[in-house]
């Protein structure tokens, strides 16, 4: 009778190699892409709470300079920072006439009780994921644009007193 050395250690390399090794990359792969979804989400939904609770400045200046001073740790924080992902912010007001919400005008300038939107809309869009997609060689994946509308009540201001939160 022969003996047989080293083939249950030859199966599990086999095994390894093109099972095991691959599923493993596989996981860790859909745990990055899903973080970094959930904190874009979380990101938008962040910078529409803030837009609504401060004042209207500079076409939504004010709320991009806080969002890229306050992106959720992730992987790509660096690149949200920098811009390699577009925010994008739209103010609206609600038409008299008809009731339906068209684009934000203000005529009293920024950050005044007169300058005061109905509702706001962040959107986070362009952004690829990269990561750990470089290593192998394979194209990014584009994610969908993030979008969060919120009403807005104050906007950061007090009528009564004619002061406004920056």
């Amino acid at each position: 009778m022969r003996r047989r050395k080293g083939q249950a250690s030859l199966e599990y390399v086999i095994v390894s190699a093109g099972v095991l090794i691959p599923l493993s990359f596989m996981i860790v792969f859909t745990a990055q892409l899903l973080w970094t979804w959930h904190s874009v989400v979380e990101w938008t939904r962040l910078g529409a709470r803030y837009a609504v609770t401060h004042c209207y400045q500079n076409a939504g200046e004010n709320v991009r300079t806080f969002m890229r001073s306050n992106v959720p740790p992730n992987l790509d924080q660096l690149e949200f920072q920098s811009g390699g992902a577009t925010i994008e912010i739209a103010y609206f007001q609600r038409d008299p006439e008809t009731g339906t919400l068209i684009e934000f005008n203000c005529s009293g300038g920024d950050c005044s009780t007169e300058c005061v939107p109905d509702a706001v809309t962040i959107g986070v869009s362009g952004y690829q994921f990269r990561a750990f997609m470089a290593f192998l060689g394979l194209p990014p994946v584009s994610l969908p644009n993030f979008q969060t509308s919120l009403p807005v009540e104050s906007a950061g201001c007090d009528a009564e007193s004619g002061t406004c939160t920056p």
